[in-house]
């Protein structure tokens, strides 16, 4: 006989189903999340507060990760860097100009991630932003193609710009550090799953972190039990850890809730298996048409540049990136200006 716990699905409720309300474009941005964190261990698993420092190494790279007080950030503290970057990106992929500094209404992130709007919710909240803007990282690795040596926060900055009376917090503002933006102006995002918020147990989320890294489009990727602890950031013994991670695999095996991979495990090794959902890069061109005065905006923005050539390589860019802006002129134009900006004028 089946126990009722083995029966019930580890994934959390859709919550953004429920309730019968308007979802604004703030909703429809792709949850997206930047490599570097997703390849290193930054955010804590462990369901207490972990206040001890780390080091990984990989190679010539390496990552300090030092507590405050509150302890480290953790994986769920993430939602809210996920959130940020998801903002940007779809601003930047709509033409728009942006900066380090988001400003949002916090029952929107709460949505967004899948969380209640209940008041414990905006406690949590709270404490995420405190953890966040005081894990310190020390790190050698590059982002954006800028190598950042000095002792930097997660987010700079946190400001809560209203509250409600009974002191709910209504409006967010956050600072990104330079290293989180530098990694968004480069396009080191990869896109998540929406079912990664309603993953339950915080080792499940860092698995698929390091799955969506490493097997991407792929059809499967291999590591080893110990690589793999280590990429967690596991402070479990070898023993817990298998053991932890053998649950996860069988009722993996009885729901496939992990979003886009299948996990096996043999003893020794794990693999990670492409359930087909991962989106596949887009080849195509695209073919969306400008106005006539297209070409001497574009010849104002990058003097000196071939304004037809400057299409094609926008319209390339835009289907490799698998962009469909909804103002294409002001998408394009802004693509020249950073063209001219990074290239200046041709010899």
């Amino acid at each position: 006989m089946v126990c009722e716990t083995t029966k019930r699905n580890p994934l959390l409720p859709d919550r953004r189903q429920q309730g019968d309300f308007f979802l604004c474009d703030i909703f429809d941005a792709a949850p997206k999340g930047d490599m570097a964190s997703m390849e290193h261990p930054v955010f804590s698993i462990s369901t207490k507060p972990d206040l001890k420092p780390r080091r990984y190494e990989n190679g010539n790279s390496f990552i300090e990760i030092t507590p405050s007080v509150k302890g480290l950030a953790t994986i769920h503290d993430r939602d809210v860097l996920i959130f940020c970057i998801s903002q940007i990106m779809s601003a930047l992929n709509d033409g728009q100009a942006v900066s380090q500094t988001v400003r949002f209404a916090a029952s929107d992130l709460l949505t967004a991630t899948n969380r209640p709007n209940g008041g414990e919710s905006y406690d949590r909240l709270k404490q995420a932003l405190e953890r966040l803007g005081g894990t310190q990282i020390s790190t050698n690795i590059t982002t954006g193609g800028e190598e950042v040596l000095d002792i930097f926060t997660i987010i700079d900055k946190a400001r809560i710009v209203r509250q409600t009376r009974d002191g709910r917090m209504q409006e967010i503002e956050i600072t990104l550090s330079d290293w989180v933006f530098n990694a968004i102006n480069a396009k080191e995002v990869l896109t998540l799953s929406r079912d990664y918020f309603r993953l339950r147990r915080p080792l499940e989320r860092r698995l698929y972190e390091i799955a969506r890294k490493h097997c991407g489009v792929q059809k499967e990727w291999k590591i080893s039990l110990e690589k793999l602890r280590t990429k967690c950031g596991s402070a479990s013994s070898m023993k817990e850890f298998r053991r932890l991670l053998g649950g996860i695999v069988e009722k993996d095996r009885q729901f496939a809730h992990i979003p886009d991979y299948s996990i096996e495990f043999d003893g020794e090794f794990v693999w990670f298996k492409n359930r087909g959902s991962v989106p596949q890069p887009v080849v195509e061109i695209f073919d969306s048409p400008l106005p006539s005065y297209a070409h001497e905006d574009a010849r104002s923005a990058a003097p000196g540049w071939d304004s037809r050539h400057l299409e094609q390589e926008w319209r390339i860019w835009c289907g490799d990136e698998e962009i469909e802006p909804k103002h294409p002129l002001r998408h394009f134009i802004k693509f020249c200006t950073s063209w001219y900006e990074k290239r200046g004028a041709p010899r």
